[in-house]
């Protein structure tokens, strides 16, 4: 078992004291530097991710409000500079390795299974509702604020540059044709909420429904097939109420004007905070009512071409809605059967570890990545920064896997990924998933030669497959970025007979706490550029 995820056999209890003190609060001077949190780095957190070998891991006005949306954990300019000065706990995501010997499954995640689906990131974007209140005024205290279409642009400026080059709008997109031509059009071959997380799954009805009552259709942007749910409870399963209103959030706040988007998000009347009034007041017919409402309010503005319209506006995807997208894919098709991912070869150099989501949207950020580039993970396990990065950037996006089971995975994943872009009505870049060593596929070997971005997760490489990788690095191209956890460059080599010192300049960074799953501390990467 990798030295990242071995657990203690001793169980200790643990003596839980409260301590009150009384403090005078000082006056504090105003100052714009920020503060570490420490985190526990769990790999429990709801978004955790499974990857396997060899991979990085998993990225105004009245106009739509798709373009420039930050990420939950991303940071400040100021604080992307040095990373080690931060505000926000990164979420744990879903883990990937980094070589071409068959990946493990260290996370525990076999053995919890879905337990993370329950839970969701959320970000500073996001309304925040009180969970257990059965009050409809005794959520968060701020989440009119959230809601007020003007506060919340300030806060999704992203401070990436506009891509400019990128068309976001899906070419099968529904634009709002008569019901005789979509009948004509086949649907998005979705895996339906339904199937994973039902009364058939042993689930039991939520908001007080009976069993024949927890059947419900959700309209999403991009086709005019709704998906199925039941709204049902049960553990580790889809939480089909949450998922729903955030569905309905995230619709309208990214693909409407703020004035197209009053009837969902207002926070008096909103079809959104009805959704929340009935979740709080174990409403069923209320929910379901609001929910019809939403469904057809939707339906209205997109047979009216509103989205299509809006889209072509946008040239990006908020992350919220890129970590939102790539949950959705991986809760319908890796989570029911993760525990494929629980065999391993002991001893090898395939070790699981975590880079966590917002590290590798920090990553495509840094290197600059855009819509036009080329991005390769060597070792891509179940294909999960592969996804991320045709989503989040738009840019033609590789992986290459070896371990069978993650690449049927990966596999199932893909599928589900593109039939998911076309429900949300947006443009992927190109993915392709290889299957093999990453070291003898022809395919990647050729496009390694092209690409601009290369990530692989070296954590717990041996020398022997370090040094394969900078043989490898010869063929890359001027300026090509490699990130890397371990540099290739070592002090007690010189240029004389070290390859990897005469090629790459490499740059030192440090990564922020919770960016990684083995430890809950900051650590450090590289990012070599061949000369």
């Amino acid at each position: 078992m990798s030295i990242f995820n071995q657990k203690s056999k001793f169980k200790i209890k643990t003596e839980i004291r409260t301590v009150r003190e009384t403090v005078e609060r000082p006056k504090l001077k105003a100052s714009t530097s920020s503060s570490s949190i420490p985190t526990t780095g769990s790999s429990q957190h709801s978004n955790v991710r499974i990857a396997g070998a060899g991979s990085s891991l998993s990225r105004a006005s009245s106009t739509p409000r798709l373009n420039g949306t930050s990420h939950t954990t991303s940071t400040s300019s100021s604080a992307r500079a040095s990373l080690t000065k931060v505000t926000t706990i990164p979420t744990a995501r879903r883990i990937q390795s980094a070589s071409p010997i068959p990946s493990i499954n260290g996370d525990g995640r076999s053995s919890r299974k879905r337990r993370a689906i329950k839970a969701s990131s959320r970000s500073p974007i996001s309304p925040h509702f009180s969970e257990d209140s059965d009050s409809d005024s005794n959520g968060d205290e701020n989440w009119e604020d959230n809601l007020d279409a003007r506060k919340r642009r300030k806060r999704v400026h992203d401070e990436r540059p506009v891509d400019v080059n990128r068309k976001l709008r899906h070419p099968k997109i529904w634009k709002g044709e008569d019901a005789d031509q979509v009948e004509r059009i086949p649907g998005p071959a979705i895996i339906h909420a339904a199937k994973v997380a039902s009364l058939e799954h042993k689930c039991k009805p939520a908001l007080g429904l009976k069993n024949e009552e927890v059947a419900v259709r959700l309209q999403y942007p991009g086709a005019r097939y709704p998906e199925r749910y039941e709204l049902v409870e049960g553990k580790d399963k889809i939480d089909a109420v949450k998922d729903i209103e955030k569905v309905v959030q995230l619709a309208a706040s990214t693909y409407l004007t703020d004035e197209e988007g009053k009837i969902f998000l207002d926070h008096q009347t909103g079809i959104l905070r009805k959704l929340v009034k009935s979740k709080n007041r174990s409403d069923g017919p209320g929910f379901k009512a609001a929910l019809r409402e939403y469904n057809d309010e939707f339906l209205k503005l997109m047979h009216k071409g509103v989205i299509v319209r809006n889209l072509d506006k946008m040239h990006g995807i908020p992350r919220e809605l890129v970590d939102f997208i790539l949950d959705q894919v991986y809760d319908r098709t890796v989570a029911p059967r993760v525990e494929l991912l629980a065999k391993y070869q002991n001893g090898s150099d395939n070790v699981y570890g975590e880079l966590n989501h917002p590290f590798i949207s920090d990553i495509l950020e840094r290197t600059n990545l855009t819509s036009d580039k080329v991005f390769v993970d060597l070792g891509s396990g179940v294909g999960n920064v592969t996804l991320q990065a045709a989503l989040e950037i738009g840019c033609e996006s590789w992986g290459c896997e070896m371990m069978e089971n993650a690449c049927n995975l990966a596999e199932a994943q893909y599928d589900e990924f593109m039939a998911r872009c076309r429900l949300w009505g947006v443009k992927p870049g190109k993915v392709r998933l290889e299957r093999g060593d990453f070291r003898k596929n022809e395919k990647i070997l050729e496009v390694l030669k092209r690409a601009d971005v290369v990530l692989v997760n070296n954590q717990a490489f041996t020398s022997q497959l370090n040094d394969n990788l900078v043989s490898m690095f010869l063929d890359l191209k001027i300026g090509c970025k490699i990130i890397s956890l371990k540099t290739f460059v070592h002090d007690n080599k010189n240029a004389e007979n070290d390859v990897a010192t005469s090629i790459l300049d490499v740059e030192h960074l440090t990564y922020p706490e919770g960016y990684v799953s083995w430890t809950g501390a900051s650590g450090t990467y590289c990012i070599s550029t061949r000369r």
